[in-house]
């Protein structure tokens, strides 16, 4: 089962209404307003899932939310896995374990070397790769590193998903998705937080 796409997901996640506090800031960008749109719809409503199916998507897109624990998105992105309960599941159970702060990593410039951290280094659990597969393991094993340890990305890191079956236009595929969510998320937050202390101001008297 897959969720009904609405014409502005973001709008649909926040509960904006029309010339609202929320509505009148997002009108102020319209150009990214459109983009951010097209951007889910190419991931979630996608043409070919030769590369990467769409329950894997929601998969993906369940455990980053979960990442950041965005009660909102996460249960958003649930919703499109309705036909899957057990996969929707063991899902959740991966994140619970992989539950951090971050950000972690070493820094290879020097200088910076000062501000390394060490932290949790996830790998999905046998049980939990037992139930969501091999391939998907992996990806939730890179998204976890993407979300975490942004410094620390290395060619092992491919390889592994290369290992458990993903091929190229896959991993970019991948990548791109874990990177919209990341966006996507703080998109939602900063919006929520700025509606919460900016009055209502129409986007002609802001630009006046």
């Amino acid at each position: 089962m897959t969720i009904r796409i609405p014409p502005d997901v973001i709008d649909v996640l926040l509960g904006t209404r029309p010339d609202d506090t929320l509505d009148t800031l997002r009108s102020l960008r319209p150009a990214t307003r459109e983009h951010t749109q097209r951007s889910f719809e190419a991931l979630f409503q996608p043409v070919d899932e030769s590369h990467i199916g769409l329950a894997e998507r929601y998969a993906i897109a369940v455990f980053v939310a979960a990442l950041h624990k965005d009660v909102r998105l996460t249960e958003f992105y649930a919703a499109g896995l309705g036909d899957h309960p057990a996969l929707l599941s063991a899902v959740r159970s991966a994140a619970d374990a992989g539950q951090a702060e971050g950000p972690y990593g070493s820094y290879r410039e020097a200088g910076l070397q000062a501000e390394n951290q060490e932290g949790l280094t996830f790998q999905v659990g046998t049980a939990g790769r037992d139930a969501l597969g091999t391939r998907l393991a992996a990806a939730l094993d890179h998204a976890h590193r993407l979300v975490f340890h942004p410094r620390d990305s290395r060619p092992e890191a491919l390889e592994a998903l290369i290992a458990a079956g993903w091929d190229t236009d896959g991993i970019v595929t991948l990548s791109q998705l874990i990177a919209f969510l990341t966006f996507q998320i703080r998109v939602v937050s900063g919006l929520l937080t700025l509606a919460e202390t900016l009055p209502l101001t129409h986007p002609t008297e802001a630009s006046s």
